[in-house]
């Protein structure tokens, strides 16, 4: 199966990677990898690269000084680059002299046979002459000119990372191909939550039948599982953990795979540790797969919960649905992974889900329904202007994608799109699954 491709930066401290980042993904948001609280948005981002559907990853600066080996600490960073990219920008700091590391890097990187290509950040320095003509004995080809803080040469390196792409014959699409029969799904929660435990819960089913797929990311795997003559997609996928426990090296890599298998779901089932309760960093998976608009599943699983009774399950719900107030649609099932309770559910869920992202609605339907919704509450404007509905129409499925025309769209107080899709979803359902609605003007209407 198909993911994104994924390009990596790499470079020493300090030669502009995190500048380059940002422009990028057109965001400012500071890459500090050392500090504790890094998010895992600041170690990766989606972006488009005329038309490719990519991921930037930023690997952290090739600091060698606290080893006494410093090839080790190369390989250890380096190799993570390499093993994980699709293409490796090697960013270069065209005022500095390049430097030991640097060439030790680029030999690397080299041996690889990747595609490499050599950034040559801070061009619009007055003094880099000399130090441009340095940067062709790293072995490379052409280096890419460019000065991330002012944006010169971006275009051209995104020229430069489309045309590797091509030589690998990665094509350009926002969607995995997948088989239309089978249903992806992906486990994603924090270490020790029971995660193992309700693979092995699943794949060792009397109901089910089990072959294993060789995974397409590294530490990433694929289980085909037949349940109740549907065909399931497991996707199992490293821990995650704190945000400010995730570390350079290993640890990014292993955010960066989840990210990767909720990209390639259909539906994500989020695991909950029942004993602990529910953190900040599941709400931040929780969003990441509204992000991406995938169906959700919330399971709290260990034993005791389905014990203490429905008092204290609907207490727990209460709790979970005031914490994650943004997904109100997702549905809750209570397991037991390693007592092998409940956990077929899950598959079940998977399945009504994926039904429901697969519902269309009728335009002349909508359009009536939504005409009394919006008589009924008229919409509130943030300005004199007032708007006003025309015509809506649902042009997607997997997820179910509608788009609204209305007169002065860019007026509509921002509770009210809220309000549409509450209304949407009381008419006509989408249970467990993200929904997405564009508002356009009417006179973006054809015809």
């Amino acid at each position: 199966m198909d993911s994104a491709p994924t390009i990596a930066i790499v470079g020493r401290p300090n030669v502009g990677k995190s500048t380059l980042f940002n422009r990028l993904i057109g965001k400012k948001l500071a890459i500090t990898a050392k500090e504790a609280g890094t998010t895992r948005d600041r170690i990766f981002h989606h972006i488009d690269v005329n038309g490719y559907d990519c991921i930037l990853v930023d690997t952290g600066g090739l600091e060698y000084g606290k080893q006494e080996n410093i090839e080790e600490d190369i390989q250890t960073q380096a190799a993570l680059a390499i093993n994980e990219a699709n293409v490796i920008l090697f960013v270069i700091d065209t005022i500095q002299d390049l430097t030991a590391n640097d060439f030790a890097a680029a030999e690397i990187l080299r041996k690889s046979k990747k595609q490499v290509i050599i950034v040559a950040n801070k061009c619009d320095h007055p003094n880099i002459e000399n130090n441009i003509y340095n940067i062709y004995e790293l072995g490379f080809d052409e280096p890419v000119q460019i000065s991330a803080i002012h944006k010169t040469g971006i275009d051209t390196l995104q020229h430069a990372i489309e045309k590797k792409l091509k030589e690998q014959k990665i094509k350009k699409s926002t969607k995995p191909k997948k088989q239309e029969d089978q249903i992806d799904l992906c486990i994603i929660g924090k270490p020790n939550a029971g995660k193992s435990s309700l693979i092995n819960a699943l794949t060792n089913s009397e109901k089910v039948i089990v072959s294993h797929i060789p995974g397409t990311t590294r530490d990433i795997t694929d289980t085909e599982l037949i349940f109740k003559d549907q065909k399931f997609n497991l996707i199992d996928t490293a821990g995650l953990r704190r945000p400010g426990k995730i570390e350079k090296g290993i640890e990014k890599f292993s955010a960066l795979r989840v990210l990767l298998g909720i990209d390639r779901s259909e539906v994500v089932v989020l695991l909950i540790d029942g004993e602990k309760g529910l953190s900040q960093q599941d709400c931040h998976v929780a969003s990441m797969a509204v992000e991406k608009e995938k169906g959700i599943i919330l399971a709290i699983n260990k034993i005791d919960l389905l014990e203490k009774g429905e008092e204290e399950r609907d207490r727990i719900i209460w709790k979970l649905r005031k914490k994650m107030a943004f997904i109100p649609w997702a549905p809750v099932v209570f397991i037991s992974a390693k007592n092998k309770r409940n956990t077929n559910q899950i598959l079940q869920l998977a399945k009504e889900i994926t039904k429901e992202r697969e519902k269309r609605i009728p335009t002349p339907q909508l359009n009536s329904y939504l005409q009394k919704v919006t008589q009924k509450h008229l919409p509130a404007s943030v300005k004199s202007r007032k708007p006003k509905f025309f015509y809506a129409s649902q042009v997607d499925i997997r997820p179910p994608r509608f788009v609204l025309f209305f007169r002065n769209p860019k007026d509509l107080h921002f509770t009210y799109p809220r309000y549409l899709e509450n209304q949407i979803r009381k008419e006509y359902g989408f249970n467990g699954t993200a929904i997405s609605i564009k508002f356009k003007n009417k006179n973006d209407i054809k015809g």
